[in-house]
């Protein structure tokens, strides 16, 4: 967390947080004290701490003994293992001055050079607070830093031959069924097992992974050697539980149990385009499987906690424990590269053919909600110990999917970003390139590309020249819905309605700004103001005030 100087006074309002640490400093704050919340920072996401801060954000100044701030960097280098580079700036607030600290965040474990290992975490009121780092959470660190694969380590309490034959012909049946890898299909058992890392050589000895054990174990191994796998079914109908099954067997079984399970509550309605019917189904299977392996794949073993699969009347949801990996977000999470806390499960579940090959899963289940006109999946009730996605029972856009449909028999496959495009102007009528690359994630060069495309495709018509040009769907998809008289509602009124509008809103209210323009006449600033130098200059209107100050009367 980067703060200038600008943004200091706003920090000190909201408080403290996981990347912002306040420290009072009116009785010289102790070294040790000082280290351990900067080891707390740095074994967390790194950020600022603030020193001559209390807790409430009061700004009450350095202690005599730390005005030369010139020598922190080093004592914190000296007193921390590994030693910890950090950055120190002397800031004035008030006249008062305060140090802030500005934390890396640490690609491995640090410590104070006593040995304290410390983590922050949010309390139930929502704030910090530093705690011990144990020892069993450092793989969970590690693997979501990408340092660590749990799923490629060794067990050493089984051998190869314990796991379950009846698991490996599962496997190959999988592999034929989900057009997996074919080479795989020919090897011997021990072949297989060696070419997807399913066992290990350790000292001549063929030892089952933990991808193994989690693919080709047997139940009784599964539960006693990784207690964290549990997959949870559930069917709600208001606070009554329909369905409430748990899961503690193999990946591949489990996998199969849960989609039977999943299947029996997909129903479809067909509709006619051209020569063909097509089905509409209230949850994409094809979304729900990439949903479901990412979260059997990419979960956190190293954390207690089922996958949960719940359907209820608002849609369906699947959480998986441990949060995104180190480098995914919510912002860029259609755009990162593909990443795993598990990646020889992940290649394993890629080469069976269960999992997207290219490891743009993510692009498959935003697809089978958007190509019916459903609202995108949902992962904003994620966090930093659980990942979920939540897809709603919303009723499919006839409408939307023709469109779709159409247009890809003549084209080809409608890549995602166009459908997000489509789908957002659908829901929102009319946007600019900036609303376009907060939804799709995308560069605006690329997204002004892609724009273009749909719009010689006769899908989507521009609005406006420079900053203040907007899109819309055009004429001929409004038509083809039957909604003639939305187009002509979102393509807007001709400047002489606009004008006509502005002019009753100053007789009603006597004066009007630029922003009033903007919301009346659902159009840009740059548009209003466009709008208002030509009344200006055709004698209708007259500017008073200066600057942002300015309004509009009658002349």
């Amino acid at each position: 967390m980067n703060i200038n100087k600008l943004e200091l006074d706003e920090a000190l309002k909201k408080g403290e947080s996981l990347a912002l640490e306040f420290k009072s400093d009116l009785k010289s704050l102790p070294d040790r004290d000082l280290i351990a919340a900067v080891v707390s920072l740095a074994n967390t996401e790194g950020g600022n701490l603030l020193l001559g801060v209390e807790d409430d954000g009061a700004v009450t100044g350095l202690h005599p003994n730390h005005q030369n701030t010139a020598g922190l960097p080093a004592l914190i280098a000296n007193r921390t293992t590994p030693s910890l580079s950090v950055m120190v700036e002397a800031i004035e607030i008030g006249g008062v001055k305060i140090a802030r600290i500005v934390v890396p965040k640490s690609r491995g474990l640090v410590s104070t050079s006593d040995g304290l290992l410390l983590r922050r975490r949010l309390k139930l009121d929502g704030t910090p607070e530093a705690v011990p780092f144990y020892p069993h959470e450092f793989i969970q660190r590690q693997s979501s830093m990408g340092l660590l694969d749990p799923s490629a380590a060794m067990v050493p309490e089984l051998l190869a031959e314990d796991l379950n034959p009846l698991e490996r012909h599962r496997l190959r049946e999988a592999i034929r069924r989900y057009g997996g890898d074919q080479s795989l299909l020919p090897l011997a058992d021990n072949e297989l097992d060696g070419a997807l890392g399913l066992s290990t050589l350790v000292d001549g000895v063929a030892r089952p992974t933990v991808a193994g054990l989690l693919l080709l174990g047997k139940e009784t191994d599964i539960r006693r050697l990784l207690p964290a796998h549990e997959v949870a079914f559930q069917v709600l109908h208001g606070t009554n539980v329909r369905v409430n099954e748990f899961f503690r067997k193999s990946l591949l079984q489990t996998f199969e149990d849960v989609e039977q399970l999943f299947k029996a509550r997909v129903e479809e309605e067909e509709i006619q385009v051209g020569l063909f019917r097509v089905p509409i189904p209230n949850y994409d299977r094809r979304a729900f499987r990439e949903a479901f392996v990412n979260a059997l794949v990419h979960r956190d073993f190293a954390r207690l906690g089922a996958v949960h699969v719940r359907i209820d009347e608002h849609g369906l949801s699947i959480s998986s424990p441990g949060g995104f990996v180190e480098g995914v977000t919510l912002e860029n999470l259609l755009v990162v590269a593909p990443r795993s806390r598990n990646p020889l499960l992940a290649d394993i579940i890629k080469r069976v053919g269960l999992a997207e090959r290219t490891g743009r899963g993510i692009d498959r289940i935003f697809e089978g909600m958007l190509r019916y006109g459903k609202p995108a999946p949902d992962y904003t009730m994620s966090d930093s110990f659980t990942v979920m996605v939540q897809m709603f029972n919303a009723n499919a856009d006839l409408d939307f999917l023709k469109m779709i449909l159409e247009h890809e028999e003549k084209s080809g496959v409608m890549p995602i970003d166009s459908l997000i495009i489509l789908a957002r102007l659908c829901e929102e009528r009319r946007l600019t390139t900036t609303d376009f690359v907060k939804a799709t994630q995308k560069p605006e060069a690329a997204i002004r590309s892609i724009i273009e495309k749909l719009c010689e495709a006769g899908m989507v018509e521009a609005h406006g020249v420079g900053r203040g040009r907007t899109y819309m769907l055009s004429a001929k998809v409004y038509q083809q819905t039957g909604d003639k008289s939305a187009y002509v509602r979102q393509a807007g009124f001709d400047r002489i309605q606009q004008e006509q509008m502005v002019l009753k809103y100053i007789d009603v209210h006597g004066s009007i700004k630029r922003a009033d323009v903007a919301d009346l006449c659902k159009i840009s600033p740059f548009q209003a103001s466009r709008l208002l130098k030509k009344m200006s200059e055709a004698g209708t209107i007259q500017p008073k005030g200066r600057g942002k100050g300015t309004f509009y009367e009658r002349r």
